[in-house]
């Protein structure tokens, strides 16, 4: 199948259940709610290292907000038992330092919910209010006081939703992936947890050539340095480069429109060879997106 002229490999990208809780942060602007979200996002590429999966979701109107101010949603996702220490971690370490910041729930309708206790800051000098609504704690702080929720929703959602991109050289294949990451920023109900959605390394389950065990190691059959070295290679010939974006996501549909959306991005720039993706063969997970299907 090709798209653009750009070539579509016939495979899939695996995928598997994780958690997810979405906090709304706002502030008096837009942009320290922006920063409180990049800092909160912060140290949560993958699972393999991080503590969590985090990443901003999309700017909200003050229409979109329980205090009708600039908002920025995030999503973070974690097994469900760690959900809350890394959801109230964040909101403490990240949110509330941040001048004029609140945080609330984004999913105040899920059936499964925690409490963060952000309450006990106040130190006994705490007070709940009502925001929107929503039953909240005004907690003071040396700004004033900080405003916000504590309790939150956690729903199940899906991660590792992922394509690759190709190209002659790291120019061409870069080109295409920052296109591809242009269109998906902002879109409803996803997140790309990597620096900027790209990556670069890739990796795969475990490692083939330590007797030490390791959580994961390069997927050496996409680094085209190896292509002449090892016979499981799967760079095609002419590609010096390849980068990944990973999606995380509220369901199957939305990473399935964000890899179409980046997809399509990508190989209208030209300088992309090939579209693939990464899977274990069924090994990792329980969800297969094929590459083909998105375009039938």
């Amino acid at each position: 199948m090709e798209l653009n002229g750009t070539e579509i490999l016939d495979t899939f990208a695996e995928a598997f259940p994780t958690w997810l809780s979405r906090v709304i942060i706002t502030a008096a602007t837009k942009e320290w709610a922006y920063k409180a979200a990049v800092e909160a996002t912060g140290f949560a590429t993958s699972k393999i290292g991080c503590p969590c999966e985090a990443g901003i979701e999309r700017c909200l109107s003050s229409e979109e907000t329980p205090d009708g101010r600039a908002g920025i949603s995030i999503l973070i996702c974690s097994e469900k038992k760690n959900m809350k220490s890394n959801v109230a971690a964040r909101i403490s370490q990240c949110i509330l330092p941040t001048p004029t910041a609140s945080a609330f729930d984004g999913f105040p309708d899920a059936d499964s919910r925690f409490y963060t206790k952000m309450h006990y800051f106040g130190d006994r000098y705490e007070e709940r209010c009502m925001i929107g609504g929503r039953s909240c704690w005004k907690i003071p702080v040396m700004e004033g006081e900080y405003l916000g929720e504590e309790r939150f929703g956690t729903v199940k959602g899906i991660a590792g939703g992922n394509f690759l991109i190709m190209g002659k050289d790291q120019q061409s294949a870069l080109s295409g992936a920052v296109a591809a990451m242009e269109k998906i920023t902002g879109m409803h109900g996803v997140i790309t947890s990597f620096a900027g959605g790209i990556i670069a390394s890739g990796s795969k389950v475990g490692c083939k050539n330590y007797r030490f065990p390791m959580p994961a190691s390069t997927n050496h059959i996409w680094c085209p340095t190896l292509k002449d070295r090892i016979r499981d290679s799967l760079v095609p010939d002419g590609v010096a480069c390849v980068y990944e974006i990973v999606l995380n996501g509220i369901d199957v549909t939305s990473i399935q429109d964000a890899m179409r959306t980046g997809i399509r991005a990508a190989t209208k720039t030209g300088t992309v060879m090939y579209i693939g993706a990464s899977n274990f063969k069924g090994s990792l997970g329980q969800y297969r997106l094929s590459l083909h299907d998105l375009f039938r």
